[in-house]
Protein backbone atom coordinates (compact mmCIF):
# COMPACT_ATOMS: atom_id res chain seq x y z
CA UNK A 1 0.00 0.00 0.00
CA UNK A 2 1.04 3.81 -0.50
CA UNK A 3 1.61 5.97 2.17
CA UNK A 4 2.51 9.28 2.55
CA UNK A 5 6.03 10.38 2.47
CA UNK A 6 5.44 12.22 5.25
CA UNK A 7 5.05 9.04 6.95
CA UNK A 8 8.28 7.38 6.14
CA UNK A 9 10.45 9.32 8.72
CA UNK A 10 8.09 7.54 11.43
CA UNK A 11 8.25 4.25 10.32
CA UNK A 12 12.15 4.20 9.70
CA UNK A 13 12.69 5.54 13.16
CA UNK A 14 10.52 2.38 14.54
CA UNK A 15 12.39 0.15 12.55
CA UNK A 16 15.35 0.91 13.15
CA UNK A 17 15.00 1.63 16.87
CA UNK A 18 13.60 -2.05 16.58
CA UNK A 19 16.73 -3.51 14.78
CA UNK A 20 18.59 -2.33 17.44
CA UNK A 21 16.56 -3.06 20.68
CA UNK A 22 16.61 -6.85 19.30
CA UNK A 23 20.09 -7.10 18.83
CA UNK A 24 21.12 -5.45 21.85
CA UNK A 25 18.74 -6.67 24.15
CA UNK A 26 16.18 -9.60 23.21
CA UNK A 27 14.06 -10.25 19.76
CA UNK A 28 10.96 -9.97 22.03
CA UNK A 29 12.09 -6.15 22.59
CA UNK A 30 11.78 -5.31 19.04
CA UNK A 31 8.50 -6.93 18.80
CA UNK A 32 6.32 -3.02 20.48
CA UNK A 33 8.56 -1.09 17.56
CA UNK A 34 7.35 -3.03 15.34
CA UNK A 35 4.08 -3.21 16.04
CA UNK A 36 4.65 0.44 16.37
CA UNK A 37 6.46 0.81 12.97
CA UNK A 38 2.94 -1.25 11.20
CA UNK A 39 0.96 1.56 13.59
CA UNK A 40 2.71 4.36 11.13
CA UNK A 41 1.93 2.82 8.01
CA UNK A 42 -1.65 2.62 8.86
CA UNK A 43 -1.82 6.16 9.95
CA UNK A 44 -0.19 7.28 6.43
CA UNK A 45 -1.75 5.24 4.53
CA UNK A 46 -3.01 6.62 0.96
CA UNK A 47 -5.14 4.94 -0.82
CA UNK A 48 -6.36 5.71 -4.55
CA UNK A 49 -9.41 7.26 -4.58
CA UNK A 50 -11.60 8.42 -7.85
CA UNK A 51 -13.07 11.84 -7.99
CA UNK A 52 -16.59 11.91 -9.70
CA UNK A 53 -16.61 13.63 -12.43
CA UNK A 54 -19.61 16.41 -11.92
CA UNK A 55 -19.73 19.71 -12.52
CA UNK A 56 -19.72 22.21 -9.44
CA UNK A 57 -19.14 19.18 -7.31
CA UNK A 58 -17.24 19.84 -4.85
CA UNK A 59 -15.22 16.73 -2.61
CA UNK A 60 -14.57 16.02 0.85
CA UNK A 61 -11.14 17.04 1.21
CA UNK A 62 -10.22 14.06 4.12
CA UNK A 63 -11.97 11.36 5.46
CA UNK A 64 -14.07 11.48 8.50
CA UNK A 65 -16.82 13.04 10.29
CA UNK A 66 -19.26 15.69 9.59
CA UNK A 67 -19.13 18.21 12.77
CA UNK A 68 -20.36 21.55 10.93
CA UNK A 69 -22.46 21.71 7.74
CA UNK A 70 -23.85 25.39 7.20
CA UNK A 71 -23.29 28.79 7.82
CA UNK A 72 -19.93 29.63 8.45
CA UNK A 73 -18.36 30.18 12.07
CA UNK A 74 -15.25 31.37 11.26
CA UNK A 75 -14.25 34.61 12.75
CA UNK A 76 -12.55 35.83 9.41
CA UNK A 77 -15.37 34.50 6.89
CA UNK A 78 -18.75 35.45 7.97
CA UNK A 79 -21.38 33.81 7.44
CA UNK A 80 -23.31 36.79 5.58
CA UNK A 81 -21.02 35.64 2.82
CA UNK A 82 -19.58 32.23 3.49
CA UNK A 83 -21.26 28.85 4.53
CA UNK A 84 -19.06 26.16 5.49
CA UNK A 85 -18.59 22.25 6.28
CA UNK A 86 -16.00 20.97 8.98
CA UNK A 87 -14.59 16.91 8.75
CA UNK A 88 -12.93 16.00 12.22
CA UNK A 89 -10.50 13.05 11.51
CA UNK A 90 -9.65 10.50 14.19
CA UNK A 91 -6.34 8.63 14.18
CA UNK A 92 -8.24 5.79 12.26
CA UNK A 93 -9.18 7.68 9.62
CA UNK A 94 -6.75 8.44 6.60
CA UNK A 95 -5.10 11.68 7.03
CA UNK A 96 -4.22 12.77 3.34
CA UNK A 97 -5.46 15.58 2.32
CA UNK A 98 -7.48 16.06 -1.24
CA UNK A 99 -8.31 19.38 -3.14
CA UNK A 100 -12.45 19.70 -3.20
CA UNK A 101 -12.89 21.37 -5.84
CA UNK A 102 -10.67 21.77 -9.60
CA UNK A 103 -9.49 25.88 -9.36
CA UNK A 104 -6.57 28.11 -9.57
CA UNK A 105 -4.49 28.64 -5.52
CA UNK A 106 -4.45 31.98 -4.96
CA UNK A 107 -3.78 32.26 -1.58
CA UNK A 108 -1.50 29.44 0.32
CA UNK A 109 -1.58 30.98 4.37
CA UNK A 110 0.08 29.54 7.90
CA UNK A 111 -1.39 31.03 10.98
CA UNK A 112 -0.03 30.05 14.48
CA UNK A 113 -2.66 29.27 16.88
CA UNK A 114 -3.15 26.62 19.55
CA UNK A 115 -3.61 23.20 19.61
CA UNK A 116 -7.08 22.50 21.09
CA UNK A 117 -9.20 19.66 20.57
CA UNK A 118 -10.27 19.77 16.82
CA UNK A 119 -14.25 18.67 17.07
CA UNK A 120 -14.83 22.03 19.77
CA UNK A 121 -17.01 25.07 17.20
CA UNK A 122 -14.02 27.72 17.85
CA UNK A 123 -10.54 25.52 17.42
CA UNK A 124 -10.85 26.16 13.45
CA UNK A 125 -10.42 29.76 14.25
CA UNK A 126 -8.16 29.48 17.10
CA UNK A 127 -5.90 26.44 16.35
CA UNK A 128 -2.83 26.22 13.81
CA UNK A 129 -4.32 26.21 10.60
CA UNK A 130 -3.19 26.34 7.15
CA UNK A 131 -5.73 27.90 4.63
CA UNK A 132 -5.62 27.36 0.83
CA UNK A 133 -7.92 29.67 -1.06
CA UNK A 134 -9.29 28.75 -4.79
CA UNK A 135 -10.23 30.56 -7.97
CA UNK A 136 -13.01 28.39 -9.27
CA UNK A 137 -14.17 30.12 -12.20
CA UNK A 138 -14.73 33.44 -10.79
CA UNK A 139 -16.05 31.89 -7.33
CA UNK A 140 -13.49 31.35 -4.19
CA UNK A 141 -13.83 28.35 -2.07
CA UNK A 142 -11.93 28.16 0.73
CA UNK A 143 -9.75 24.95 2.58
CA UNK A 144 -8.35 24.93 5.87
CA UNK A 145 -6.05 22.21 7.26
CA UNK A 146 -6.78 22.50 11.00
CA UNK A 147 -4.12 20.66 13.44
CA UNK A 148 -6.03 18.97 16.88
CA UNK A 149 -4.99 17.97 20.24
CA UNK A 150 -2.58 15.89 19.20
CA UNK A 151 -1.62 17.48 15.64
CA UNK A 152 1.71 19.12 15.42
CA UNK A 153 2.61 19.61 12.22
CA UNK A 154 0.68 20.72 8.96
CA UNK A 155 2.01 19.23 5.30
CA UNK A 156 0.98 21.80 2.46
CA UNK A 157 2.67 20.64 -0.87
CA UNK A 158 0.52 23.51 -3.53
CA UNK A 159 1.61 26.51 -4.03
CA UNK A 160 0.31 30.54 -5.28
CA UNK A 161 -0.69 29.90 -8.89
CA UNK A 162 -1.07 26.19 -9.12
CA UNK A 163 -3.49 25.18 -10.77
CA UNK A 164 -5.15 21.73 -9.32
CA UNK A 165 -7.61 19.24 -9.93
CA UNK A 166 -10.55 17.79 -7.50
CA UNK A 167 -9.72 14.73 -5.59
CA UNK A 168 -6.07 16.00 -6.07
CA UNK A 169 -3.21 14.77 -3.14
CA UNK A 170 -2.38 18.53 -1.46
CA UNK A 171 -1.01 17.34 1.84
CA UNK A 172 -1.25 15.44 4.89
CA UNK A 173 -2.28 16.12 8.99
CA UNK A 174 0.22 14.13 11.60
CA UNK A 175 -2.03 12.55 14.49
CA UNK A 176 -6.01 14.10 14.52
CA UNK A 177 -6.73 17.02 13.00
CA UNK A 178 -10.11 18.79 11.20
CA UNK A 179 -10.63 19.96 7.47
CA UNK A 180 -12.99 23.20 7.14
CA UNK A 181 -14.45 24.24 3.81
CA UNK A 182 -15.70 27.45 3.00
CA UNK A 183 -17.99 28.06 0.49
CA UNK A 184 -20.10 30.91 -1.13
CA UNK A 185 -23.46 31.47 0.08
CA UNK A 186 -25.84 29.86 -2.01
CA UNK A 187 -23.76 26.65 -2.44
CA UNK A 188 -25.73 24.05 -1.76
CA UNK A 189 -24.50 21.51 1.22
CA UNK A 190 -25.58 18.08 0.77
CA UNK A 191 -24.14 16.33 3.79
CA UNK A 192 -25.24 17.16 7.20
CA UNK A 193 -23.25 16.56 10.82
CA UNK A 194 -22.78 13.25 11.67
CA UNK A 195 -22.06 11.70 7.97
CA UNK A 196 -19.21 10.00 6.99
CA UNK A 197 -17.28 10.89 4.13
CA UNK A 198 -14.29 9.51 1.74
CA UNK A 199 -11.84 12.23 0.95
CA UNK A 200 -11.70 12.79 -2.81
CA UNK A 201 -14.51 10.59 -3.84
CA UNK A 202 -17.51 12.15 -1.29
CA UNK A 203 -19.64 14.80 -2.66
CA UNK A 204 -20.49 17.69 0.33
CA UNK A 205 -21.46 20.42 -1.67
CA UNK A 206 -22.98 21.77 -5.32
CA UNK A 207 -21.51 25.25 -6.45
CA UNK A 208 -24.81 26.26 -7.68
CA UNK A 209 -24.79 28.50 -10.93
CA UNK A 210 -26.20 31.62 -8.57
CA UNK A 211 -22.62 30.85 -6.48
CA UNK A 212 -20.36 30.52 -9.02
CA UNK A 213 -21.45 33.24 -10.96
CA UNK A 214 -21.48 35.71 -7.55
CA UNK A 215 -19.26 38.72 -7.45
CA UNK A 216 -19.56 39.20 -3.80
CA UNK A 217 -15.88 38.42 -1.67
CA UNK A 218 -14.77 38.63 1.77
Amino acid sequence: MRIDPAGWPFVGAFVAASLVAGLTWTPLAAVPLLVAAGGMVFFFRDPAREAPDEPGAVLAPADGRVIVAGPSLAVALPPAKWCQVSIFLSLLDVHVNRIPVAGRVTRVEYHPGRFLPAYRVGAGDLNEFTEVWLDVGGTTVVVRQVVGLLARRIVCRTAIGADVRSGERFGVMKFGSRMDVFLPVGAEIIVGPGDRVIGGETVIARLVPAARDADDRA
